[in-house]
């Protein structure tokens, strides 16, 4: 049975993943680059606010993702999202 804040994030999640899907494949993975490479050769400030852009994006779509995913696929997903921080943590104490 689904938890109320997995419904809540599911329910207000339909646009745009509608939206996403309706793009061609290449949309989500170019959403990824263009927040990947702007956090890591753009100003600090601006990058910082792209990579937790990214931490967020990909943490939604882990986060619905979820329940489908092996085990594998969860470590993946945790992976991208740690080094995705370490990332803006470094970016961040860089400056």
């Amino acid at each position: 049975m689904a938890t109320p804040l997995r419904r809540t994030v599911e329910k207000h999640s339909v646009g745009p993943l509608t939206w996403l899907a309706s793009r061609p494949k290449w949309v989500p993975f170019g959403i990824v680059l263009v927040l990947l490479l702007g956090g890591l050769f753009l100003p600090v400030p601006v990058a910082a606010v792209l990579l937790a852009a990214l931490v967020l994006f990909l943490g939604w779509l882990t986060y619905l993702g979820w329940p489908k995913l092996d085990s594998a696929g969860r470590l993946v997903r945790l992976a991208m999202l740690v080094l995705v921080l370490y990332v803006l943590v470094q970016r961040l104490l860089s400056d």
